[in-house]
């Protein structure tokens, strides 16, 4: 029986995940400050409350577990203090508790970790995994202190931790710049289950995202951990390109985050 525990599973993408990471022989451990009503604990979903900025809890939700899918976090821009403790502090908590458990973890980064990054400089394959980063925000700095946090925790302790540098996962793409950048909930379950299931691969960082036709981001890391994404973007194209707004970021990888005044969600007026 193996148990998964999943951090931030009432947000977006751990409720994009809930059901699609179900299956016989799991047991579901989800942590977040509250639960929804229609959530209700069974023999194959456990319920656990609290921070993932405290250790405490943390360690609590890490006994017993073989995984940890790390969600939890602030997903846009934010307060600098308020980065650090929950996407930064809160990363080294379940990294620290990972060590000592020996638990895999995969770590929710961000296509934000290089979002300064031109999209002319990508080569013709896309950009690597593995581009060195070049955050846009102080939200996608996080994601790179992430990456470092959980590269060091598998030099120094043998622990598998795979960062996943994912694009925009929803429903469906919201505007244009997420047909290169989206990934669908399907493939976001497929590239959980690669990751949990590809034999000691000790730090690796990959692309989270679907098989889009106008992707600008390279499958190759992810596909030699055994991700095989299926879905494409491009069969919304029509309906996303004739709602498009006309000063839509595209030119930097990070998109309209580029534009952000550091610590808000606010961008500065356009020229």
């Amino acid at each position: 029986m193996q148990r998964l525990l999943v951090t931030g599973s009432s947000g977006g993408m751990g409720r994009l995940l809930r059901e699609r990471l179900a299956r016989p022989g799991r047991v579901l451990r989800l942590l977040d400050l509250a639960h929804p009503d229609d959530v209700v604990a069974s023999p194959d979903l456990e319920l656990r409350t609290g921070s993932v900025t405290d250790p405490a809890v943390v360690a609590r939700a890490l006994d017993g577990a073989d995984a940890v899918l790390h969600l939890a976090g602030i997903s846009v821009e934010g307060p600098w203090p308020d980065v650090l403790d929950v996407n930064v502090h809160g990363t080294w908590c379940v990294l620290d508790a990972a060590s000592r458990t020996g638990a895999r973890v995969l770590l929710a980064s961000s296509n934000h970790a290089v979002g300064m990054l031109a999209r002319a400089d990508a080569g013709p394959q896309g950009v690597p995994a593995d581009a060195p980063p070049r955050p846009d925000t102080y939200y996608g700095w996080s994601k790179t202190a992430g990456e470092s946090l959980g590269r060091m925790y598998a030099d120094r302790t043998g622990l598998d931790v795979v960062a996943l540098r994912i694009g925009s996962c929803f429903a469906v793409p919201t505007n244009v710049r997420a047909l290169s950048t989206w990934l669908s909930p399907d493939d976001a379950a497929r590239l959980v289950e690669a990751c949990l299931a590809a034999p000691s691969p000790g730090f690796r960082t990959v692309w989270g995202i679907s098989r889009n036709t106008r992707r600008w981001f390279s499958l190759a890391e992810g596909e030699a951990l055994g991700y095989h994404p299926l879905d494409d973007a491009e069969r919304f194209a029509a309906d996303v390109l004739a709602r498009a707004e006309p000063d839509e970021v595209l030119d930097l990888v990070g998109g309209g985050f580029t534009e952000y005044v550091l610590g808000t969600t606010s961008r500065p007026p356009r020229p």
